[in-house]
């Protein structure tokens, strides 16, 4: 089946000054996404999707800005061509870089690689992400990308906000979490760039030798706790195979696949945040993508979804959300919201 973009080629094409090529990204929930070619030169266009959306969402501009503020930090990220701001133009504003080439997949037990590439990528992850979190954000012009302190205090109420304002169902638990968090906040760690996303869905995977070859879809990055990026990458590891990929229930082991535990460890040899991931941490980051999958829901409804299966993916909020609970109910210095 071929997939129509959702702007006109012909106002890209003028927009160039040449002939276009396109081609779907098939990954991504968010921002629609297009391989372009145009006079021989390879290019990611990311655009905001049309209609009405989330004040904070499809941040693409800020996408545009952190790429082009960390090109000569040395990590695996694409070059920055061009941003568009005018939503005249194609319908909504977008950005071009440069395609980078390599394996992406959702899967987290990164099927029909062999079991020693599998564990040098996931070190290698580990080492990026340190590397990320070591960068000096205000040399590299950063320094107003967000706001040092007070981060978990923002996210709380951020995506409190974010799920009273997409939220298609009552759900009493989310509710409760969502309280929880604000009157719970962990200790501040120093601040860093985070990235936001970082799983094995948005990084590209070179295979010769095996190395992550480019952290993508930045954008929910911003300045904070790089305890919040360890505890999004690591609930992977709690979630099932079917669960958007995740390696719960795996034999890691066989599968050359290093446990949370040995993440960690490379993360900190790499020079990463030495202080404690608590299981505010995780929690949150559950709570956090039990929303963000709410939004897809709410976006799917509208007929605003940038993926196929959106709805399949927007109904794990509630499962997340669950999860979340039962992390903070294992922690028996806590009082958390109930489990069910």
């Amino acid at each position: 089946m071929t997939i129509a973009p959702d702007f006109d080629p012909d106002r890209l094409t003028k927009a160039l000054g040449g002939p276009v090529t396109l081609a779907p990204v098939a990954s991504g929930q968010s921002n629609p996404t297009w391989f372009v070619t145009c006079g021989g030169r390879e290019m990611v266009l990311r655009k905001k999707p049309g209609g009405e959306t989330a004040a904070s969402a499809h941040a693409i501009d800020r996408e545009y800005r952190v790429l082009s503020a960390l090109a000569s930090s040395g990590l695996p990220i694409p070059a920055m061509v061009m941003m568009e701001e005018d939503p005249a133009v194609i319908g909504t504003p977008f950005y071009l870089m440069e395609r980078l080439h390599g394996d992406v997949t959702e899967d987290s037990a990164l099927p029909g690689v062999a079991p020693e590439d599998r564990r040098a990528i996931y070190r290698d992850a580990a080492a990026v992400l340190a590397r990320l979190h070591r960068v000096d954000w205000a040399a590299v012009g950063l320094s107003d990308y967000g706001r040092p302190g007070g981060y978990y205090e923002r996210q709380a109420r951020r995506w409190s906000r974010q799920w009273e304002a997409t939220r298609t169902r009552p759900d009493p638990l989310v509710d409760e979490l969502a309280a929880w968090f604000a009157d719970n906040l962990p200790p501040e760690s120093p601040t860093t760039i985070v990235h936001g996303d970082y799983r094995i869905g948005n990084l590209m995977l070179g295979l010769a030798p095996a190395r992550i070859a480019g952290v993508l879809d930045w954008e929910l990055s911003t300045l904070g706790d790089p305890l919040s990026d360890l505890a999004h990458w690591l609930m992977f590891h709690a979630f099932r195979p079917d669960q958007m990929g995740g390696l719960a229930g795996l034999d890691l082991a066989a599968l050359g696949l290093p446990s949370d535990a040995e993440l960690l460890d490379h993360y900190r040899a790499a020079g990463g945040c030495a202080a404690e991931l608590r299981p505010f941490h995780r929690a949150f980051a559950l709570f956090r993508m039990s929303v963000i999958l709410e939004g897809i829901t709410a976006r799917a409804l509208s007929g605003q979804a940038a993926h196929h299966d959106a709805m399949a993916i927007g109904a794990l909020a509630p499962e997340f959300a669950r999860l979340a609970a039962q992390v903070l109910a294992s922690d028996k210095t806590l009082t958390p919201a109930r489990t069910s």
